[in-house]
């Protein structure tokens, strides 16, 4: 039995930190009906066609969930969304806040119609302050959390190449939905969560904004290199590929000299510590790289690994779903989508108490006459809804 066997999720949902969200509550075994609207449903099913007929984006969030197309804004759909959150257990929504109200599906008036759910909001800034009205996506909320100014070489800024904003806000929205659900299973209580894509992110700066804080300069971009640690990165060897090293003390260090031939570096001022191999950083990826260069990227790491000393190899993102970890380990598994089959990884954490399968991406409103006969509609009920564009 999965932990969340049982339990019913309903999702007013689109583009990806609620998705993301809700599809590890599928992991955990919730049934997660997820509501599109008519037409297109979820815009991120269209961001790009790399997996089957939707989008990699879509692939990725989507997986194990039942797909409902619900006009919102018709008497009926409203009625159908009305009677499924009567039914539920979470209700999670990234609608706006005025579009939420205008429906009825805000926090507060789901939560006054039903005490005992767990209800949980996404929003881009929050409700108050300067920015309530203003809309965000991830890479602007990159920006206004620093990310963006910490990522990138020299004067260049650059965008972390994942949607790091919309992953910490699901990450951490899951997380409180299930500690939500926990409080309920001791107390009876339902609770409201309220999160905000900016803050989700913020938390997640902590660190860089603390060094900024307490030393009064942001830490500098080095591209891959770390900012504030060295020699942390990647270096290219002889054979034109790279190993990313991860010296992080000065027993690291002194091993990784002894393994270049280069013993007096180790006590070298410039070198000596950490934060002065910070501040001498060209000085000293000029003395190690002439090592590196000599040899290959195969060779050293086995050296490295030989001399405990921290590296792994640069990789394409094209070959995660041929890494031989992954691969040896068995994390792979086909799963279906629209159009197709996909590679995807088994979720990350093991254990003996469930088992975990591979659950197909539906296909826009693949469920909405097997949800609604959940529901007790008729047949005949549920044409009549569909000739009336209720549904879809």
């Amino acid at each position: 039995m999965k932990p969340l066997d049982g339990m019913v999720v309903v999702s007013l949902e689109q583009a990806v930190a609620v998705p993301y969200a809700t599809r590890l509550l599928a992991d955990l075994g919730a049934r997660v009906i997820k509501i599109e609207r008519p037409g297109k449903g979820d815009f991120a099913r269209d961001y790009d066609t790399s997996c089957g007929t939707v989008s990699s984006y879509f692939a990725w969030t989507n997986v194990g969930k039942e797909s409902v197309v619900v006009d919102l804004k018709h008497a009926s759909g409203a009625a159908i969304v009305a009677n499924l959150i009567a039914r539920a257990d979470v209700v999670m929504c990234n609608l706006s806040p005025g579009a939420a109200r205008r429906l009825g599906l805000d926090a507060d008036s789901v939560r006054a119609a039903h005490p005992r759910l767990v209800v949980a909001k996404l929003s881009s800034y929050g409700e108050g302050g300067p920015y309530s009205e203003r809309k965000a996506f991830d890479a602007l909320i990159q920006s206004e959390t620093g990310l963006v100014a910490t990522t990138g070489s020299g004067p260049w800024m650059a965008r972390a190449g994942i949607s790091v904003a919309d992953i910490a806000a699901g990450v951490q929205l899951h997380a409180a939905v299930l500690a939500a659900l926990v409080r309920r299973g001791r107390t009876g209580e339902g609770a409201t969560l309220r999160l905000t894509l900016m803050e989700a992110l913020a938390e997640w700066m902590h660190q860089p904004a603390l060094y900024a804080n307490g030393t009064g300069t942001a830490p500098a971009r080095h591209g891959a290199h770390h900012p504030t640690i060295a020699p942390y990165g990647p270096f290219l060897c002889g054979d034109d590929e790279s190993v990313h090293l991860a010296v992080q003390n000065d027993g690291q260090w002194r091993r990784l000299c002894g393994l270049a031939a280069l013993p007096g570096l180790a006590d070298d001022p410039r070198f000596a510590t950490v934060t002065a191999r910070v501040a001498n950083r060209d000085e000293l990826h000029a003395e190690l790289q002439p090592f590196f260069t000599s040899t290959t990227a195969d060779a050293l790491l086995s050296a490295l690994d030989t001399s405990d000393v921290p590296a792994a190899r640069t990789r394409e993102v094209g070959e995660l779903t041929a890494h031989p970890q992954l691969t040896a380990r068995e994390r792979w598994s086909k799963v279906s989508v629209p159009g197709g089959t996909v590679p995807m990884l088994r979720p990350p954490v093991d254990t003996d108490g469930w088992e975990w399968s591979a659950a197909a991406v539906p296909d826009l409103g693949a469920h909405t006459d097997e949800v609604l006969s959940w529901l007790d509609y008729p047949a005949s009920r549920i044409a009549e809804l569909r000739e009336q564009g209720a549904i879809g």
